[in-house]
């Protein structure tokens, strides 16, 4: 009698839970469908609804019946799939890492599939769909459990993100040296890399669909695997769930999933993080929504969602003519950007990523030895940098040419060679100037200008500037990068300040804002002329080609500048590197101070980028070096961490100009290259 009289009591809550779950479901499905059919209706061809109706009852005029059969449809088709499958993948790596920013973006899932696409690409080989599909599935899967390594699951949401943009930027700087250095076999791969659901045709779709059908399969068969792996590792090995064998099974679906859905449309982002994220909420209200069997493919609706409602709003929004050379991908990533952001302001604080140095004062002699070894690599990587290249001088042709003595050939490659060299020193020393500041006001050992979006700001407004702009004078593209890096500091550091510029919201709203850049580059690179494209994407892969030595005026002026206010305001430097409370107790208003620190860093790197490009990881770099080799008193790490700065982009433009030759990577890549590893290593290191 008693299991009879509650059993009334759990089952209308039972119905409830399954009924809500259902009408979710309903809803998605009927947004889906509604948004596949205004997606249909648009385009550059004056094909509207009655035509698209008449087409599809086999009424229409045959070229009517051409555009909607051969282009529209495939486009939804290739939106519904792609969508769905970032979707599921996003569900999937989000509950196996325990992490709520997991997704195919974060964790460079993308970025090695572009990379091992575009290896592919480079040498001629032409493969079948399904098999360039297997392809990225292994440069994705590669990265993913690379990331997933250093991040380790539970691990707090900085060290995963971290470890992804660090990744990404690497294996991108990578691919894109790859577009500069194979320009005929890359043709149009950068524009692939913006994500794009057009097609030609239903034959893309027809051999993905079975991909992404058999990873959402897997995904399902292991969905009560997943569940137990919510509670926990110890809890799933009590419910005898084999924990690693479940993960690296999600992980490699997943990346499945992904491959699809890259190889089919190029890398549309952050529809991965999205996704699940909106419908995270709903699993409050019902109850079998919290079960991954079920929420996976309401995310895959989501994320079909997303990505239909992105091109519809771009159709929408652009003109029709327009709207074609826009690619989908842009248009989520500026919304993924802005939802990132978002999150970090909601996201609750969790463990940082510690320095891994211990307090130690190095004696005056360490410091003076360190000095001088650093002084005499900076005078070898100059004269090297001098000296080699495409045509490889001697000194004396230097000293004729000092003189005016040297001949027209020797005068050409000095007047050419000389600026750009000025350029890498004065740019490294600037970053890594940046970079200091920018550790010591925040008090985060991995604040960096690249990986906060300034840097990003700075290029943005810089190529804004350089593809719009005919004669763009050496100020005047200093002055748009410092507009572009103030407006993203405002940004960033606005937002950080709130929380007492702790780890997590620092880092997150910085990885948004510099997604938000990155995109917006994107589209100007993208909608400009061939020339201005080149010329865009050799600047922002951080290279000297063409500097002069008007160009290097402003970053010497900011430099100099930077210089002064460091050493003689170093002591409220280190106090503001202590904590919040010690510069108040001793006078020091923390607020003035730290606007002035961070007004001189975003100058700094402003006319850094504006002389050089966008050159990565310089401000993180050199003052871990300089703080490990002399201690963490700023009068001490200063004048290292801009030796080593400087020292370490000329070197990088130096291999770039010399491994090759006479074709040239830029320093932006070759500090990637270096930068990446040293990144990744240290996130390993301070692995708890």
């Amino acid at each position: 009698m008693a299991v009879t009289a509650t059993s009334p009591a759990i089952r209308p809550h039972t119905v409830t839970s399954r009924t809500g779950a259902a009408a979710v479901t309903a809803v998605l499905v009927l947004l889906v469908a509604i948004l596949a059919v205004v997606d249909i209706t648009q385009g550059t061809a004056s094909v509207g609804p009655a035509e698209v109706a008449k087409a599809l009852l086999g009424r229409s005029d045959p070229a009517d019946a051409s555009v909607v059969i051969a282009s529209r449809l495939p486009r939804a088709a290739a939106g519904l799939l792609v969508g769905a499958a970032l979707g599921v993948a996003g569900a999937a790596l989000q509950a196996v890492s325990r992490n709520v920013l997991a997704a195919p973006d974060t964790l460079a899932v993308n970025a090695g599939s572009w990379f091992a696409l575009g290896l592919l690409t480079v040498t001629g080989v032409s493969l079948p769909l399904l098999a360039s599909s297997g392809v990225a599935f292994l440069g994705g899967l590669a990265a993913a459990a690379a990331v997933l390594a250093l991040g380790g699951p539970g691990a707090g949401t900085v060290r995963l993100v971290l470890a992804g943009s660090a990744l990404t930027l690497g294996l991108s700087s990578l691919t894109e040296g790859l577009i500069l250095l194979f320009p005929q076999r890359t043709n149009g791969l950068y524009q692939w890399s913006q994500g794009s659901i057009s097609q030609n045709g239903f034959d893309g779709v027809v051999q993905m669909a079975p991909v992404a059908v058999a990873g959402l399969a897997g995904l399902l068969l292991t969905a009560r695997r997943v569940d137990a792996l919510a509670l926990g590792d110890d809890a799933a090995r009590g419910l005898g769930v084999p924990v690693r064998g479940t993960r690296i099974t999600v992980v490699v679906l997943a990346s499945l999933l992904s491959a699809a859905a890259v190889t089919l449309a190029g890398p549309i982002g952050f529809v991965g993080l999205c996704a699940p994220a909106l419908v995270r909420p709903l699993t409050r209200m019902s109850r079998p929504l919290a079960r991954s069997r079920v929420r996976m493919p309401v995310t895959g609706l989501a994320g079909a969602g997303l990505v239909l409602g992105a091109d519809v709003l771009l159709r929408a929004v652009v003109k029709a003519q327009l709207a074609v050379a826009v690619p989908t991908g842009v248009v989520t990533g500026l919304v993924g950007a802005v939802f990132l952001v978002v999150m970090a302001l909601r996201v609750r604080e969790t463990a940082g990523v510690s320095e891994p140095e211990r307090p130690r004062v190095p004696g005056r002699t360490a410091f003076v030895v360190t000095v001088a070894v650093l002084v005499a690599a900076l005078v070898a990587v100059t004269v090297a940098g001098v000296l080699l290249g495409d045509s490889e001088l001697l000194l004396g042709d230097v000293a004729n040419w000092a003189q005016g003595r040297a001949g027209q050939t020797v005068s050409f490659v000095l007047d050419t060679r000389l600026p750009r060299v000025l350029a890498a020193l004065l740019a490294g020393a600037a970053l890594a100037l940046s970079g200091t500041l920018v550790q010591a006001v925040t008090r985060n050992p991995l604040a960096d200008p690249g990986i906060l979006g300034v840097s990003g700001g700075a290029a943005l407004g810089a190529v804004l500037f350089v593809t719009t702009v005919s004669a763009a004078g050496a100020w005047s593209v200093a002055g748009a990068a410092f507009a572009g890096a103030a407006a993203t500091a405002l940004v960033v550091f606005g937002l950080a300040a709130r929380g007492g510029f702790r780890h997590t919201r620092l880092v997150l709203v910085g990885v948004g804002v510099s997604a938000a850049t990155t995109a917006l580059i994107s589209l100007l690179i993208v909608l400009t002329d061939p020339f201005n494209a080149t010329k865009a994407l050799t600047w922002l892969s951080g290279s000297t080609y063409g500097r002069t030595v008007p160009d290097t005026l402003p970053v010497t002026a900011a430099l100099a500048l930077g210089l002064v206010v460091a050493v003689v305001r170093r002591a409220e430097l280190d106090l503001l590197s202590v904590d919040e409370d010690t510069p108040r107790l001793l006078g020091l208003r923390p607020a003035r101070a730290r606007l002035v620190f961070l007004v001189t860093s975003v100058l700094l790197t402003a006319t850094a980028v504006a002389a050089a490009g966008t050159i990565g990881f310089v401000g993180l770099v050199a003052p871990h070096a300089a703080r490990a080799l002399v201690g963490r008193r700023h009068v001490r790490v200063v004048p290292v961490a801009v030796l080593i700065g400087a020292v370490l982009v000329c070197t990088a433009d130096v291999l770039g100009r010399t491994v090759i030759a006479p074709a040239q990577l830029g320093a932006g890549l070759m500090t990637a290259v270096i930068g990446t590893p040293y990144f990744l290593w240290l996130l390993l290191r301070t692995r708890r």
